[in-house]
């Protein structure tokens, strides 16, 4: 263990001494966790990084609009539609995407380390029910997933099969999301194929280029954005996990999509048909000003250019049927070769450019009070994952129904968007609308016939409550041996055991 005279010398180097301003008044417990933690700290690396972030800070705002000039749309032959696509390429590709899976090439990473500040929770946004029927949380949700998407492939190819599942957490989400998955027997997944790992933390910077002390015995922190993957792959040998077990192919997404289909074979493979060593998920945007990213071309390399850097006059623009010129939202759902991934990390990690996030970060002023800012009063840096985008030999996009695949968990009842009522919302009604397609017919309490709505708003709940477990169903497919020409009334909460009732009953 370093010593209070080693840590306090790297900080002189690092400008950081006032770190250990309060180590004096600190019990001995206090004083060897603060020094266990600013040993961690490399002294030339946390200099550079509180320097940069302070001047990253003092520059403008945000990046002047991308000029139209430099900007163009993907060309069509890179990008494929899940609704667009006739029905025989679209059956090849979820042919091919079966085909990988059941050889055991697939695996998928979930980005986990974020806080859930916006959400208001003080756990991992995962272990988080937005109040299903069910009561399931989103972990449970996506490890369903995971084991019908391995069964329809049993079912295809006749071998069992393993989609390996890898959380990325960080310090304040591995510990809680290790117990839950404990405490749960991993919803049934083999806890071998369940690998966690951190990211890493960085200081959080005021704008006078000083870390900034949380409490008198802790450095405020952050992970370092879900760009971050590349590094944690490296320091916890991931990738090298991923080679022994033959992985070649991986579905990174965010945890907070509760519609999210975890290795979603038609998506699979249409990247690995057109040879594709990156590819992301897409939804249309639905209006010019939407604050998404959108998937283009820059210099004529592939990039996510966010909303910010769009002109007005360059997000209003229109493509001769119509549709938005560049309308294609990123929703941080990515497919990756190992090899790709193998690469970024060997060659290009250390060329992603930091993004500043300007926040109030709880601080200890000079009397060491603590202090809850009321405004920003700090940077904290992150990377993002779709940084590597550019760096892509083929890259391909994939656009999807916003209904089907992309409901976001990302604030608290209070907004009016991307809440647990809007996420609980999507899935319910995404799971009338399959049982409707399946032949089910739902009765008021009255015994009369409730609307058939193709497509509801998103705030709005669905005309009965129905819940389809996914391991009755991954993406609607065979409820029609449930559901074919059945009345029910709602709630119906379509679960392993109901299922083998209505087949019971239909037999």
């Amino acid at each position: 263990m370093a010593s209070e005279r080693d840590v306090r010398a790297g900080l002189q180097r690092a400008g950081q001494e006032h770190l250990l301003r309060f180590c004096a008044e600190l019990a001995p417990g206090e004083r060897a966790g603060l020094l266990a933690e600013l040993a961690q700290l490399e002294p030339e690396a946390l200099r550079e990084h509180c320097q940069r972030a302070a001047a990253a800070c003092a520059r403008a705002p945000g990046p002047p609009p991308f000029p139209a000039a430099r900007l163009r749309p993907l060309p069509p032959e890179r990008v494929g539609s899940a609704s667009r696509a006739d029905p025989e390429a679209r059956r090849l590709w979820e042919e091919e995407g079966f085909r990988q899976i059941a050889l055991n090439k697939v695996a998928v990473l979930l980005l986990a380390g974020g806080q859930g500040t916006r959400l208001g929770v003080t756990y991992p946004k995962g272990m988080y029910r937005v109040g299903l029927p069910s009561q399931k949380t989103l972990y449970q949700l996506q490890a369903e997933r995971i084991r019908r998407v391995e069964q329809l492939a049993y079912e295809r190819h006749g071998s069992p099969c393993t989609v390996p599942w890898y959380i990325m957490t960080s310090e304040f989400t591995l510990g809680p999301t290790t117990e839950f998955f404990k405490e749960h027997n991993f919803f049934h997944l083999d806890p071998a194929n369940v690998v966690m790992f951190e990211q890493r933390l960085l200081p959080a910077v005021g704008f006078d280029g000083r870390a900034i002390l949380e409490r008198k015995d802790k450095v405020a922190m952050a992970p370092d954005g879900n760009g971050g993957l590349y590094r944690a792959l490296a320091d916890h040998q991931v990738l090298e996990d991923m080679a022994r077990r033959g992985v070649e192919f991986v579905h990174v997404y965010c945890v907070d999509n509760i519609l999210v289909k975890l290795a979603d074979p038609a998506f699979i493979g249409f990247c690995v048909l057109q040879g594709a060593d990156c590819g992301a998920k897409v939804v249309e945007k639905a209006y010019p000003e939407e604050p998404v990213g959108v998937v283009c071309q820059v210099d004529g390399l592939p990039q996510v250019v966010e909303y910010s850097e769009l002109s007005p006059e360059t997000a209003t623009l229109r493509a001769p049927g119509g549709k938005l010129l560049y309308s294609a939202g990123n929703i941080c759902n990515h497919f990756f070769t190992c090899s790709f991934l193998q690469t970024i990390c060997r060659e290009f990690e250390p060329l992603l450019t930091p993004h500043v996030a300007v926040k109030k970060v709880p601080y200890v002023d000079e009397e060491g009070n603590l202090v809850k800012p009321l405004k920003p009063n700090g940077i904290k840096m992150e990377k993002f994952v779709f940084d590597v985008i550019p760096f892509a030999k083929s890259f391909v996009a994939f656009e999807v129904l916003r209904e089907e695949e992309f409901a976001p968990l990302k604030n608290s009842d209070c907004a009016a968007r991307d809440s647990p009522s809007t996420t609980r919302q999507a899935l319910l009604a995404q799971h009338y609308r399959w049982a409707l397609r399946a032949g089910a017919c739902f009765l008021d309490a009255h015994g009369a016939r409730l609307p058939e709505l193709p497509c509801l708003p998103e705030t709005q709940d669905p005309p009965a409550i129905c819940e389809i477990s996914p391991l009755v169903s991954y993406s609607g497919e065979g409820l029609e041996v449930y559901l074919h020409k059945r009345e029910f009334q709602s709630p119906l909460v379509l679960d392993t055991d109901r299922a083998r009732a209505l087949l019971l009953q239909g037999s």
